[in-house]
């Protein structure tokens, strides 16, 4: 019959736990049995010069024996036993902190399961758990033996940020499936490390290089296994970053599952925000240079196979990312796009600066013929490749702004063609209220929206630019025009006028011009006499009387002329 723990039984309370035990013990082998002898060990003592003996500094070390609660069925649950310590106080310590856990409840299945965890720490790390977590997750009942993984926690993540924007959501899901799960996926949650997620940004950036070496093989082979593969930016890696440190916040506020969040202190490159940079002449003048070399090289690496010569002409390596017309550019493609079907959406776009949603999602119920005046009241954007249908995001974007005299007439010429085509599709049209449509009144999708933009761009023989830029130019325009900056602010739907200047800061060469030669004027005209000096305490006047400072008081008065 097994023997009874050494456990004691306070009514109303539940067992208490036991005390336990400290001892020395050597690994000293008798030679006659050949078996060890413990804590018989006749070397683990020594005799004191009073006679007396005490335990030998030098020979064994140190242990303790704990008894655990029982199992569920009541079966005795084999001890806790622990050697190794250099001191009897070390031993004492671990032993005070075993018995700490297994006090923070008075419940046996609570405890049973704390003697579990124990058993199960000790196991993988050689240390008891920490009991302020112990006591932490025993305070909110949860399973103290099951052990979440990263990868379930981010799906448990998803399920519960419902009220969120579609292509937020999108975004979340795109971070963890492409970055997150397969990195970090299997560590446990309460295990996850600073240097594991340095770790995947190492990983990352080495897969940027791979990806980077491959395009410039020019093997047709190696350039089409990273075909669809896109180097992951820095902003990119924040965002990562971000929803990584968004879904843990949640596991420390809502469930306590951890008490630090690692991803919070995680360094990474700062993102340097791509600078718009003017098409001049000589910009020009290098880009047809580089495309030409660059379709020669894919020409060659394509074997005599037919080259997309529009993708040839987007691909070609640009200044920068982001790139503005001239206003001579901005005109010669309005001019060019006059005949085709997207040319007012274009032209709102180049004029006004709106977004492609924005464009693409305007509706003939938000167009103010009598004030001159549209409202961004609704968007159309993509989710994958899925049109997804909106308001705005912010506050700033839902907005009324002006537009021009001939941008109207133009809409008044558009909408008598639109009902021209209602018309002619009869039964198929289809009534979607929006003032730029397929020729069955169905909403355009984005996507085909730019692609257009890009074939006119290349028929004109332009340098390349983005869709998106053409909101940029928009922008430099009405700052270059002299517009206030609090109106360019609400014409674009940002937030601050802060972003606006510091997002847009391109000058056409013809202003840097006449900045200089302003500056240059102002510095070098005709010698402006110095006032005479007066007297302390004494008031000067102007030269027409309008004005006059006080020396005393260093104050500018306004008087009414003579």
């Amino acid at each position: 019959m097994a023997s009874k723990p050494n456990i004691k039984t306070t009514a109303g309370r539940g067992p208490t736990v036991a005390k336990g035990t400290t001892h020395k013990i050597c690994a000293c082998i008798d030679p006659e049995t050949g078996k060890n002898v413990g804590k018989t060990c006749p070397k683990l003592r020594s005799r004191h010069a009073d006679g007396g003996q005490r335990w030998s500094s030098t020979h064994g070390t140190w242990a303790y024996q704990l008894e655990l609660p029982a199992h569920a069925d009541g079966r005795r649950r084999s001890p806790l036993r622990r050697r190794g310590f250099a001191t009897l106080e070390d031993a004492e310590a671990e032993l005070g902190h075993a018995r700490g856990l297994l006090a923070l409840d008075s419940d046996p299945a609570v405890r049973r399961q704390i003697a579990a965890l124990m058993l199960s720490v000790l196991k993988d790390t050689k240390q008891l758990p920490d009991t302020e977590e112990v006591r932490r997750k025993v305070r909110m009942h949860q399973d103290l033996n099951r052990h979440v993984t990263v990868a379930e926690w981010l799906e448990e993540f998803l399920k519960r940020k419902r009220a969120i924007e579609p292509t937020t959501k999108r975004t979340y899901e795109s971070h963890i499936r492409l970055y997150l799960k397969p990195y970090l996926g299997d560590i446990r949650l309460d295990r996850l490390r600073v240097s594991d997620i340095a770790g995947m940004f190492d990983a990352i950036e080495e897969f940027n290089e791979i990806i980077a070496t491959e395009r410039a093989s020019g093997d047709p082979a190696r350039v089409q296994a990273v075909r669809y593969r896109r180097p992951v930016g820095p902003t990119t890696m924040h965002r990562i970053r971000a929803t990584l440190r968004h879904a843990l916040n949640m596991a420390i506020r809502q469930d306590r599952l951890l008490d630090f969040n690692p991803a919070a202190v995680v360094e990474l490159g700062a993102v340097t925000r791509p600078k718009p940079v003017i098409w001049t002449e000589e910009r020009v003048t290098q880009w047809r240079q580089d495309h030409a070399a660059h379709l020669d090289r894919l020409k060659r690496a394509r074997q005599g196979k037919r080259v997309d010569p529009v993708a040839v002409y987007i691909g070609a390596p640009r200044p920068s990312p982001v790139m503005v017309w001239t206003p001579e550019q901005t005109n010669a493609f309005l001019v060019h796009a006059r005949k085709d079907r997207l040319f007012i959406l274009y032209r709102l776009i180049a004029m006004r600066g709106l977004r492609r949603g924005e464009g693409v999602g305007l509706r003939w119920r938000d167009v103010i013929f009598e004030r001159s005046r549209i409202g961004i009241h609704w968007q159309i954007t993509q989710l994958g490749w899925e049109p997804i249908q909106g308001t705005p995001k912010t506050d700033a974007s839902d907005r009324e702004i002006a537009v021009d005299a001939e941008t109207m007439a133009l809409l008044r010429e558009h909408k008598k063609r639109q009902t021209r085509e209602r018309l002619a599709a009869g039964a198929d049209w289809g009534d979607s209220a929006f003032v730029f449509t397929d020729e069955l009144g169905r909403p355009l999708h984005p996507q085909h929206v730019t692609d257009r933009f890009y074939q006119i761009c290349y028929q004109a023989g332009l340098p390349p630019i983005r869709l998106h830029d053409l909101r940029h130019g928009a922008a430099t325009a009405m700052l270059a025009a002299g517009v206030d900056i609090k109106i360019v602010q609400e014409t674009l739907g940002h937030k601050t006028s802060a972003f606006t200047r510091d997002t847009y800061t391109s000058v056409y060469p013809e202003a840097a011009a006449a900045a200089a030669e302003a500056t240059a004027a102002f510095l070098t005209g005709p010698a402006v006499p110095a006032p005479r000096p007066v007297p302390s305490g004494r008031v000067a006047t102007d030269p027409v009387g309008t004005e006059m400072a006080s020396e005393t008081r260093g104050e500018v008065i306004h008087l009414p002329t003579r």
